[in-house]
């Protein structure tokens, strides 16, 4: 995750570099795109981001190298999709959050809607891992990541006045950013974990959270 306010813009060639060659609009098209983000998706978790190549994508497709091109340029722009998705997957857990009666609910029940939301995601989300890893280590998907990050802080800063933590702003975004890494770093782990210990781990991080907002639902001094 990155903490820079001022995010650049990826340069006009670099995101040319990482559109799909040809936006698919029939359905075999659009069809054979999802699988091969899916594939790419299943080969992240066998062999990590290292080990990943557009021959080895091609080849598990059951397509030609040159067939896969005619959809996605480089391996970077499939990955780039693959965030693309994920960004889609994360605004729409966000949208349905939104949508509960979080004035009505105690703390409790509101970090249980939530954290419960953000786990469904996460557990859709094939090789979420390594994929989270490329989207702040590579340069060319950087841009996803502080995209992730402005998305879910300006949700959290919504959401925490309507639960009445009715702080500046800027100081709801704090404490939306805080939420954000710890919450996103705990996921992560929780989703390779043994249902043991992910349970248990996921109790760890209800309470704190819990202990956090109660915190700053309090008045100010």
């Amino acid at each position: 995750m990155t903490d820079a306010p001022d995010s650049k813009q990826a340069s006009p060639r670099l995101r040319q570099d990482l559109q799909p060659r040809n936006e698919p609009v029939q359905g075999r098209s659009i069809k054979r795109s999802q699988q091969i983000l899916d594939v790419t998706g299943e080969l992240l978790e066998r062999l990590g981001m290292d080990d990943l190549t557009t021959n080895i994508i091609a080849r598990e497709v059951g397509i030609s190298v040159g067939s896969l091109y005619h959809y996605f340029p480089n391996k970077h722009a499939i990955l780039y999709a693959m965030g693309q998705r994920w960004l889609e997957e994360i605004s729409a857990m966000l949208a349905e959050v939104e949508a509960l009666p979080v004035e009505s609910y105690s703390i409790e029940e509101l970090v249980e809607q939530l954290t419960a939301a953000n786990l469904r995601a996460y557990k859709r989300q094939k090789a979420v891992l390594t994929l989270v890893q490329a989207m702040f280590a590579v340069p060319e998907l950087r841009e996803l990541d502080e995209q992730h990050d402005e998305i879910v802080i300006r949700f959290m800063a919504k959401l925490f006045k309507r639960i009445g933590i009715n702080r500046h702003i800027k100081e709801r975004e704090r404490i939306g950013r805080f939420v954000l890494e710890v919450s996103h770093a705990v996921y992560l782990v929780i989703v390779n974990q043994n249902p043991n210990r992910a349970s248990r781990t996921l109790e760890d991080l209800r309470f704190m959270l819990v202990n956090v907002l109660q915190r700053h639902l309090e008045p100010s001094a």
